[in-house]
């Protein structure tokens, strides 16, 4: 009886883990490539369809609280005179999910001018909180911050890979 009951344990916990996955990968299509895409490619029409028109957005260095509208019109100043070029990645602490919500945490890594003598990589930890509406998922929270300018390349590569389903 203890061998079944840790066999039905087991099966559990893996089907819990593996329903999860579809999660993920449905978010790292629908919002984490296309967010690079669009921090690439400075494209803030792009950024806005990732986030809900419900946005809560907080800086936590910057000490701000901000709605969509205010949030992507600072984007859009910033993005569109942009002469340099940037990358973005991120790497993950946690990952939950179910079929209509989902927590993130994790470590970006911002850099700009990368491969040129003026490359500079910034990193920051972040917090979203991801809905789906109307079947698709988008960001309803995003706080980002450097915890005063201690997270860094070693707190990046300590978090997980994007498409590490197995860490979480």
């Amino acid at each position: 009886m203890k061998k079944v009951s840790i066999i039905l344990a087991l099966f559990f916990v893996c089907q819990i883990f593996s329903q999860e996955k579809p999660h993920l990968t449905d978010i790292n299509k629908q919002i984490w490539e296309p967010f690079t895409t669009a921090f690439e490619t400075f494209d803030y029409n792009l950024f806005a369809t990732l986030h809900s028109e419900d946005l809560i957005r907080v800086s936590g260095n910057g000490k701000h609280i901000k709605n969509k509208e205010d949030y992507i019109k600072g984007y859009k100043s910033r993005w569109s005179n942009s002469n340099r070029t940037q990358t973005i990645s991120f790497r993950f602490l946690e990952r939950i999910s179910n079929n209509e919500s989902a927590s993130e945490r994790g470590i970006y890594k911002l850099t700009l001018n990368p491969n040129t003598e003026q490359e500079q990589s910034y990193y920051g930890k972040f917090h979203v909180l991801l809905k789906k509406e109307n079947e698709t998922w988008k960001i309803l929270v995003d706080y980002d911050s450097t915890e005063n300018n201690t997270i860094n390349e070693a707190s990046y590569k300590s978090a997980f890979a994007i498409n590490d389903y197995s860490k979480y």
